[in-house]
């Protein structure tokens, strides 16, 4: 199947550059731990990556690349998509631009909005607004970087986009390696930030030249096309952003809890974040092109087919990864970043909220999967409407909560709302005959749940075995989650196999690369 293909370059791709994510987070809990200069940088990371998410990234495509499947499609496709996209370039660069030099000005107004917790501390006040200013441009490249990568994508070019935050790794483990103190680390990786987003714009830039897709600046004409992309923007930045408008709350709300709880949400959910990209953004990337051209064939009996063979491929790479996220946190945190100045407290505290986020990570997943059927037919209201309910669900679960189960209760928020819009889209899509479960889809799913109720087994028997091994050294503690990580998922495959949850024709199509690009 072509899009499982794609699904595999895209997130082999992912995996490579969470694994070197990993190093980095690895090298700098380390370094910095969970203080005050962690819990500055991290709501300097996440406030250009938030605007990026919810502006450049997740609503753009929803835009841009259904629209400019269907004018590639059309006569001299390729000339007035050229055209399309660089009218859409210099729309964005004036925007953003101007936006981040509004942001940078106003940035002490700004972070009484996002971090008020930290007003009443004014060297930890001062601290945040540096190294937001140092790494707030990266919104400014990275903007262009999507654009880029959703021309490539509509082409079906995957790999050169599924690359780019490779560069955004090497470059911060790179500033992570020299010498300096606590406080000057955290402004060296701020500023990193932002080279970053030039490496990737000049990245992608160069591979656009080479395979003859340049994005050239022209001079926008408010045409149909850019009418229409605008009328499909605006709802989408709500609807394609939700999961970031979660974190964004959640980032404000730990801001009023002790310090540390920043961080510790911080590094629970680049965890939770690693199978999300790997799968579910890898397939919400794939889908949205694949359906687009399937809807404008008119072949709506296959679109539905496609939305449930990708469930159903997204259940089975995600059921395990939130089962073992779940089920053994403690000892994967431990392994990861407990060293330096990341201390045993540290561990638990982040697994508190690591273990609910994965309890979490189907539903966020199958969001995934359900949100590109809409935008697929150039329906970015629904999606919108949606994502309110939920985010009004995750805002008052993370009031009530919060303060008895602090960074576990706003863990817990984010969790429900992600099930609460899950649920929502599947019911509307239903609703309307746009997705139906066939009787495989819901067979596999039975079949693969029991599968991961196998493993969780094994892995909590193997994890009591390996206990001793978790206090040695930092190798010996390797080993040990290698072995339990490849014994989960091992046990899961063979249970999998005998429950006929999965065949061996769906595995080859998994791990056989190609048609990415």
């Amino acid at each position: 199947m072509a899009l499982m293909r794609s699904v595999a370059t895209i997130g082999g791709y992912t995996m490579l550059s969470r694994i070197l994510g990993f190093a980095r987070d690895t090298l700098f809990a380390a370094i910095l731990g969970a203080g005050m200069a962690a819990d500055c940088f991290m709501i300097a990371f996440r406030l250009p990556n938030f605007f990026r998410a919810l502006f450049a990234e997740g609503a753009f495509n929803a835009a841009f690349v259904p629209l400019y499947s269907r004018i590639l499609a059309g006569e001299d496709g390729k000339l007035r998509a050229a055209r399309f996209a660089g009218e859409i370039a210099t729309l964005l660069t004036l925007t953003v631009t101007g936006f981040v030099a509004l942001a940078m000005i106003f940035m002490p107004q700004a972070m009484l909005v996002l971090a008020p917790g930290y007003s009443s501390d004014p060297p930890k006040f001062e601290l945040a607004i540096e190294l937001t200013r140092l790494a707030f441009p990266y919104l400014a490249y990275i903007s262009l970087v999507s654009l880029q990568g959703a021309v490539l994508n509509a082409n079906h070019r995957f790999a050169a986009p599924a690359a780019t935050p490779i560069l955004m790794n090497l470059v911060l483990i790179a500033a992570l390696l020299i010498p300096h103190t606590v406080l000057s680390t955290a402004h060296t990786q701020a500023a990193a930030v932002t080279i970053a987003g030039i490496a990737q714009f000049i990245w992608l830039m160069i591979h656009l030249e080479h395979i003859g897709l340049g994005i050239r600046l022209y001079r926008p004409r408010m045409g149909p096309e850019i009418k229409r992309f605008f009328k499909l923007l605006m709802p989408a930045v709500v609807g394609a952003g939700i999961y970031q408008v979660n974190v964004l709350i959640d980032m404000v709300l730990a801001s009023l809890l002790p310090a540390g709880t920043v961080s510790y949400l911080f590094y629970a959910d680049r965890l939770n974040q690693l199978p999300l990209a790997v799968i579910g953004i890898a397939i919400s990337t794939a889908l949205l092109p694949l359906l687009s051209r399937q809807l404008a064939a008119g072949t709506l009996d296959a679109a539905v087919k496609t939305q449930n063979r990708a469930l159903e491929g997204a259940m089975l790479l995600t059921l395990p990864a939130a089962a073992a996220l779940a089920a053994i946190p403690e000892t994967i945190i431990g392994v990861l970043f407990e060293r330096g100045a990341f201390t045993a407290t540290d561990t638990i505290e982040t697994a508190r909220a690591l273990g609910i986020l994965g309890l979490g990570l189907p539903a966020f997943t199958a969001t995934k999967v359900f949100t590109p059927a809409f935008h697929a037919r150039e329906d970015t209201r629904t999606p919108v409407r949606l994502a309110m309910i939920a985010l009004l669900v995750n805002f008052v679960i993370a009031l009530i909560a919060m303060w008895p189960l602090q960074q576990a209760g706003l863990a817990l928020a984010s969790t429900i709302a992600a099930w609460v819009n899950m649920a929502q889209l599947m019911f509307i899509l239903r609703k309307r005959g746009h997705f139906a479960p066939d009787r495989r889809l819901i067979s596999r799913l039975i079949r693969l749940t029991l599968a991961t109720a196998a493993m969780v087994g094994v892995l909590l028997l193997l994890e009591w075995q390996l206990r001793p091994y978790f206090t040695q050294a930092l190798w010996w503690q390797a080993g040990a989650l290698t072995l339990l990580v490849s014994a989960g998922g091992l046990s899961f495959l063979i249970s999998a196999l005998v429950l006929r949850g999965v065949d061996v024709a769906d595995l080859k199509r998994l791990v056989l690369r190609g048609g990415g690009g």
